[in-house]
């Protein structure tokens, strides 16, 4: 069974920048799309970001556009979401997850989640 774990969520200011990691606990790492969803209080999970199997092809949330970033690492079994230039907005619980096949938006056709990293961004 495959184990997504984040980190480097935590508390940041208005502008700051954070970069989370998903690490994942499988030696087959490379054949799975990967994504970023997050989840306010009180509000639905959202598509953040998602990648290819070999990391060529990206897609962000035009809510991100331009200010987050996702990448990966096969040989570290790892994906990155740097997020720049951050809102009071996104803050939200962070979760990566992960699918086999091309790249989704839609979050239930992602199988493997992790437990989430809180981000709060502060004005």
């Amino acid at each position: 069974q495959v184990q997504l774990v984040e980190s480097g969520g935590g508390l940041v200011q208005a502008g700051g920048s954070l970069r989370l990691s998903c690490a994942a606990s499988l030696r087959t790492f490379s054949i799975y799309a990967m994504g970023w969803f997050r989840q306010a209080p009180g509000k639905e999970r959202e598509f953040v970001a998602t990648i290819s199997t070999g990391g060529e092809v990206t897609s962000c949330a035009d809510s991100v556009k331009g200010r987050f970033t996702i990448f990966r690492d096969n040989a570290k079994n790892t994906v990155y979401l740097q997020m720049n230039s951050l809102k009071s907005e996104d803050t939200a619980v962070y979760y990566c997850a992960a699918k086999t096949g091309i790249t989704s938006r839609r979050f239930n056709e992602y199988t493997i989640w992790g437990q989430g990293t809180q981000v709060t961004v502060s004005l």
